[in-house]
């Protein structure tokens, strides 16, 4: 009798249990990595901002109440993940605020990133693990 070559049906259905086993448990723990990792898009863009509107404040004497008055600052971010806002508080202060978009927005901790500017002292917001800190 010749050995047998191959696999059997049993075989096979354990090691695809297996498979899907490890899928389940990975996928959702990759994709929250995933959202961490891009928050760096988020960072960016406020990083941007904040360059602008020093610029601006050297330019004009306080900061600047739209983003259209900023140079080379968009409404998106890089990767379009967050939608740019901006929030004057006289002409010595101002939040830009990164809101999250689409499937980013699942990043529940971290789905509204903030840069508090007053008096040229910046505070990221809501805390520091939001800008991978």
């Amino acid at each position: 009798m010749r050995p047998s070559r191959g696999f059997t049906l049993v075989e096979c259905a354990v090691v695809c249990a297996m498979a899907v086993t490890l899928a389940a448990v990975a996928l959702p723990d990759f994709r929250a990595t995933q959202r961490r990792a891009a928050r760096a898009d988020a960072t960016v863009a406020l990083t941007r901002v904040q360059q602008a509107q020093e610029e601006y404040r050297v330019l004009h004497g306080g900061y600047a109440a739209s983003l259209a008055d900023l140079r080379g600052v968009a409404l998106h971010s890089g990767r379009g993940l967050y939608a740019i806002s901006l929030s004057a508080d006289g002409a010595d202060a101002y939040r830009a605020a990164a809101v999250a978009r689409g499937d980013q927005a699942r990043d529940r901790a971290c789905a509204t990133i903030t840069l508090d500017v007053r008096l040229g002292f910046a505070t990221p917001g809501p805390d520091a693990g939001c800008w991978n800190r």
